[in-house]
């Protein structure tokens, strides 16, 4: 009889993966993300480990957005006080910090607990063409 082996910390390999979203779909490229940074695309996906690999998003400014997104999504912020929530449309965003669009939307495809947290700091977003991570990158 076989059983599946789960994964320890100690055992995971990670790897460093780039994706250039230059001419791609906002949403999908996120799908993607937040699947390689779960570990669903390993054989040995284990649920309550962090066995996701390293992503880096790089040209993040010039991914495209289907329909009328740009102008009609908004994210609220709110600090806890009375009269204090702020709107900020999803176009003002792309342009001023598009690092914080990728990781709000790829926060929403992790799971909602510690691990989640661990894991979304393994996602690496650049507006340009250039990132820091050369030398863990082997491709």
């Amino acid at each position: 009889m076989k059983f599946t082996k789960s994964l320890t910390s100690a055992e995971v390999q990670k790897d460093w993966i780039v994706i250039d979203a230059e001419g791609k779909i906002f949403g999908r490229i996120i799908t993607e993300v937040a699947s390689k940074l779960r570990g669903k695309h390993k054989p040995a996906f284990t649920p309550n480990v962090d066995c996701g690999d390293y992503v880096i998003v790089i040209n993040a400014s010039k991914a495209k957005f289907t329909g009328a997104k740009l102008e009609d999504k908004n994210y609220y912020t709110h600090s806890g006080y009375f009269g204090s929530t702020k709107t900020h449309k999803m176009a003002d965003m792309l342009e001023k910090n598009p690092e914080k669009l990728y990781k709000l939307a790829a926060r929403g495809m992790l799971p909602k607990t510690k691990l989640g947290a661990k894991i979304l700091k393994n996602l690496k977003v650049y507006a340009g063409s250039e990132h820091p991570h050369t030398a863990q990158v082997q491709g």
